[in-house]
C-alpha cells in the first residue's frame, strides 16, 4: 500500500503567494475565485491551493478573529480589497 503524500506549506515573500500543496500529484486544472487559486487533480481533489496576495488575506482574517466574529470565505471577502 502507498504512503499519502504529506502537504507542504510554503510562502513566497517576494511574490506574496502562500501555498499549501501535496506534492507529486498531477494537476488537472485550475479554478480561481479572487485572490485564491486552487489546482484539482483528474478526480477533483485540490492538489495545490495559492493565495495571492497572501499579507492582505490575513490582514483581513485577523481583523474578523480579533473581532470575533465569524469568519466564512465568500467570493465577495476573497475579493475585497
Amino acid at each position: 500500500m502507498a504512503v499519502p503524500s504529506k502537504a507542504r506549506i510554503s510562502y513566497e515573500p517576494e511574490a506574496d503567494v502562500l501555498m499549501w500543496e501535496i506534492p507529486n500529484q498531477p494537476i488537472d486544472y485550475a479554478q480561481e475565485v479572487g485572490n485564491i487559486v486552487m489546482h484539482f487533480n483528474e478526480n477533483n481533489k485540490p492538489i495545490l491551493v495559492e493565495i495571492l496576495e497572501a499579507s492582505k488575506f490575513f490582514n483581513r482574517a485577523r481583523f474578523f478573529i480579533n473581532k470575533g466574529k465569524q469568519f466564512a470565505f465568500s467570493e465577495a471577502t476573497l475579493m475585497a480589497g
